[in-house]
């Protein structure tokens, strides 16, 4: 495994006192591995579970040729003469059954969705289409093509094929298709177990009494909600105060039971220096200034503790610098350590409804709000005051505007890019 040192000696531009985001996700991207337990789940229990093994099909699906509509079955070589096609119909194909009786030139089978196709069939019609004269259908060849609603043997996967992929995170989607394939149980890689807990004298938390200058603590709960989003084991240490032996010993408690510690605060410019200090003492640990806004400070590294090691983020504490850090390093991260490949979330480009105030040399990560616009297309606001402290700018949002690094000022109806909440909270 790579040490921190050696990735960054790396990098002839690395300036930790200004930092871009690309290169920050750069170097983590490179310094975290991902975890290498495993165990057999059931298959009800490997929702949002990662694929630790590629699943290999071990059957057709589907094992037959059938139909994909109620109808009738029959030869398209019958279409051949064109015009008003007249079937005598001799049996019938239910789902889970064939059709016992021949189908024959001049003739057809009424055949139901999922049943397997006759003998001599490769077309079927659907019943709508149809006028049915006793034992007798008529159609107008123009309604159907040959080979039209049957499902060919094999057609979602075949006996051999690649059905998932090791590393992706399976959605319920993917549960329906290993049952499809007779999977009782599959290969997971262990939940990866994260601890977090915040620093300050000031925190409270809930059910305290708020003395004055203090506040209650919610990067706890914000980091707590978005974990358990990413389906971890969670140990929540709570808050540590501002004392170089409270923190040293949360800090090594932490690096002895979990792959990951998150903590919010102690990481800013002016801040205790012994928070830092003790960081850099567990471990290999760099502090930045990113060059974004909001959530300048950052730590990162590893810290170690009794033979164990763990990733460390030592995030800002302003409680929307916690959420943006966390969607824009820690969350790509943690997938990575989970084993699982996780592409990055699209970014769409719509006007913005606003003029937005912005210097170019950072990446600002603006609250949104995207909405229809009124002449058509889809616009976005901001959310009001975007401070670092306001978190009700991330909770009246939808997206985050994401203003790139070299981007300056945005003029109403420019583009801009939006990264939409849904599918990453």
């Amino acid at each position: 495994m790579p040490s921190l040192q050696s990735v960054i000696s790396c990098l002839s531009d690395y300036d930790p006192g200004a930092l871009p985001v690309a290169q920050a996700n750069q170097i983590i991207g490179e310094l975290v591995e991902p975890v290498r337990g495993t165990e057999q789940v059931a298959l009800r229990a490997a929702l949002d579970r990662v694929l630790a093994e590629d699943v290999i099909s071990r059957l057709d699906v589907p094992a037959h040729d059938n139909s994909a509509m109620d109808g009738y079955a029959f030869a398209s070589s019958e279409l051949a003469v064109g015009g008003n096609v007249a079937l005598a119909v001799v049996g019938s194909a239910f789902a889970g059954a064939a059709c016992e009786q021949a189908v024959a030139r001049g003739q057809a089978a009424r055949i139901m969705t999922g049943a397997i196709m006759p003998a001599g069939c490769d077309t079927v019609i659907p019943q709508e289409f149809v006028d049915v004269e006793g034992e007798l259908i008529r159609f107008d060849a123009k309604a159907v093509r040959a080979g039209d609603n049957r499902r060919l043997r094999g057609e979602d996967l075949a006996i051999g094929q690649p059905a998932l992929a090791a590393g992706r995170i399976l959605q319920p989607a993917d549960l329906g298709l290993l049952a499809s394939l007779g999977v009782a149980e599959v290969k997971v890689r262990r939940r990866l177990r994260v601890a977090f807990f915040s620093t300050g004298d000031e925190l409270r938390s809930i059910g305290e009494p708020l003395d004055a200058g203090c506040v209650y603590d919610s990067n706890r709960y914000t980091l707590h909600g978005m974990l358990r989003r990413m389906n971890v084991d969670l140990i929540d240490m709570g808050v540590v105060h501002d004392d170089p032996a409270a923190l040293e010993a949360a800090l090594r408690s932490a690096c002895e039971n979990a792959d990951a510690v998150i903590t919010s605060g102690g990481v800013s410019v002016g801040e205790a220096d012994y928070t830092k200090q003790i960081m850099a003492q567990l471990g290999d640990v760099t502090f930045w200034k990113i060059a974004m806004r909001p959530g300048r400070p950052m730590a990162f590294g590893r810290i170690a503790s009794h033979g164990h090691e763990a990733l460390l983020f030592g995030l800002p504490g302003n409680p929307v610098a916690v959420m943006v850090t966390f969607y824009h390093f820690v969350r790509a991260a943690l997938h990575r350590q989970m084993g699982a490949k996780v592409a990055p979330l699209p970014l769409m480009r719509v006007r913005s409804a606003q003029a937005i105030r912005k210097k170019p040399g950072r990446t600002e990560y603006q609250r949104g709000i995207l909405a229809p616009a009124p002449e058509g297309g889809w616009q976005v606001s901001i959310t009001g005051q975007q401070g670092s402290g306001v978190l009700r700018s991330m909770s009246e949002a939808n997206c985050f505007i994401v203003l790139g690094h070299e981007q300056g000022m945005v003029a109403a109806g420019d583009e801009v890019e939006v990264m939409l909440f849904d599918g990453l909270m």
